[in-house]
């Protein structure tokens, strides 16, 4: 008796769906709408004058529990400025393979220049092309913004682009709709980042021959271009 009411039970929960709405996305053709805080693909914003907010403190690499994100801080000067103060990012890079989109990244960023936008169709077929660089990443230039480098036009100091910035955020209002939408992003080329072994590595790779994944060092081979792409890994969150 109690297997007859324990099918009975388990087929009314059938039942109950057979009479409900179905609810069907005609995807890709029509995309669902995400969430307002979704969180997708990131975006580096920029200041109104088309600086870049990202200062390269390399704190977002540091709060990344899955080891996703990998920057190179570089320093500005008078004639190469590429955001206000005196350091930038000059390698950004985001792993998308191993990126578990919490966010932590996004609370950790000082100056609000890492937000999460609602893309969400990053699928490649290749792993190398998961890793999207600082181009991918930047936020598109605006009306009235100037391509860096540039000198500070909102002001003598970094001072005077954070006084005042929640009025005028730049490219971070409303960053997390990205203008660029759904299956609307950009590959850009990329030429790889050198570092300490790489040419090891490549006359290992053209000794043995071009493979897909990771090698030694943590650098994946294969690249289409035949350059070296630093994957990071135990050493990625900035190395000394």
């Amino acid at each position: 008796m109690g297997a007859v009411t324990d099918a009975v039970k388990g087929f009314g929960v059938t039942f109950a769906h057979m009479f409900r709405k179905v609810v069907t996305t005609d995807y890709p053709f029509e995309h669902p709408k995400t969430a307002p805080r979704y969180h997708g693909r990131h975006i580096l914003n920029r200041h109104p004058d088309g600086l870049e907010k990202c200062i390269g403190c390399e704190l977002c690499a540091w709060a990344c529990p899955a080891d996703a994100i990998y920057v190179e801080g570089g320093d500005n000067t008078e004639e190469q400025r590429f955001s206000p103060g005196e350091r930038y990012a000059s390698v950004y890079q985001i792993n998308y393979a191993r990126c578990i989109f919490c966010g932590l990244c996004i609370e950790a960023c000082p100056t609000r220049s890492l937000t999460m936008s609602n893309e969400y169709e990053l699928a490649r077929d290749s792993r190398q092309d998961l890793i999207f660089t600082k181009e991918q990443l930047l936020a598109p230039l605006l009306e009235g913004m100037e391509q860096p480098p540039h000198p500070m036009r909102l002001g003598d100091s970094e001072k005077d682009y954070y006084v005042g910035a929640l009025t005028n955020p730049g490219t971070s209002a409303g960053a997390e709709h990205s203008s660029m939408g759904p299956g609307r992003y950009r590959l850009e080329p990329h030429g790889g980042v050198a570092f300490p072994g790489a040419e090891q590595q490549a006359d290992r790779a053209a000794a043995h021959g071009p493979q897909e994944g990771v090698v030694d060092g943590g650098v994946e081979a294969g690249v289409p271009d035949g350059s070296y792409r630093h994957q990071p890994g135990a050493s990625g969150r900035g190395q000394e």
